[in-house]
């Protein structure tokens, strides 16, 4: 059985019984009727991904795997702030007229500072310490840029990604300052599993750990049902990843060059509440 879906259900387990809740509490998101979205919470979870051993896609529900890595490489790879460069509409909320939510995201990681090999952004000051200097610990990005706050349709909820070789092997601390854990848990990861995939294949590397930390993850209260019968669902072994292996630079993958093979899934949840 797959090793993500023990960990989802442990974690949410975890929250629904010894978490926190925000119930009497002044909270920021709203339903769409206006009515408050209080959640419970677990601070300071952890979770580690062994992607030798599995890919970590949830068999418990679907999820949208190439639409997930479409989001990712809107953001590392054409580093855009517009969401007319992403063939999904999960941002729309937070675009302004002419499709930019601003400052984010992808806008951050273009944005060309001084290294001592050079000037370039962050995306690229990875790629050149992974093929030059593979066994520094400084090799990270940050998004979360205070300067810009006010100029951001969203703070970055993902925020941080440290990159780590240890051996031949790239890992990855992903740093998220919050979660909805039904709507973009799995989503995230898989994410960025693939983003290790993809890096350590055009370095020279093999994928190894990803490691994510989140600060605040939390089930929101109209979530609660949903999760419970979720994480009673039956599990099935991770499905297969296979990224195109004549791909060597970055900034040439697409969708196209993933493919996830035996994948055997629970249905999908559908016309699930989006708090804002």
């Amino acid at each position: 059985m797959s090793k993500a879906d023990k960990l989802f259900v442990n974690m949410c387990r975890d929250i629904l019984h010894d978490g926190f809740s925000s119930e009497g509490q002044i909270v920021r998101a709203r339903w769409e009727d206006g009515t408050p979205a209080h959640t419970i919470k677990k601070f300071g979870i952890v979770n580690r991904y062994d992607l030798q051993e599995e890919f970590p896609a949830l068999t418990l529900r679907p999820t949208a795997i190439k639409s997930a890595v479409d989001e990712m490489l809107w953001i590392w790879q054409k580093k855009s702030n517009n969401i007319k460069d992403l063939n999904s509409h999960i941002w729309d909320e937070w675009a302004d007229e002419d499709g930019s939510i601003g400052k984010a995201y992808g806008y951050q990681l273009g944005v060309k500072y001084k290294f001592p090999h050079g000037e370039m952004d962050q995306v690229d000051n990875v790629l050149w310490q992974l093929k030059n200097t593979p066994y520094s610990r400084r090799i990270m990005t940050n998004i979360y840029k205070f300067d810009d706050l006010m100029e951001m349709g969203l703070e970055p909820c993902a925020y941080s990604m440290t990159f780590n070789v240890t051996g031949n092997r790239l890992n990855g601390i992903l740093n998220q300052r919050s979660q909805d854990i039904l709507a973009a848990n799995n989503w995230n990861v898989v994410q960025y599993s693939v983003l290790i995939h993809m890096m350590a294949q055009v370095s020279g590397l093999k994928p190894g750990e990803l490691v994510h930390v989140i600060s605040d993850a939390h089930i929101y209260d109209r979530h609660v049902d949903i999760i419970s019968e979720m994480i009673e669902r039956p599990q099935y072994p991770a499905p297969k990843f296979i990224l195109n292996p004549e791909v060597k630079n970055f900034y040439d993958f697409t969708t196209d060059d993933i493919r996830v093979e035996d994948y055997q899934k629970n249905p999908q949840i559908k016309n699930i509440p989006i708090a804002v």
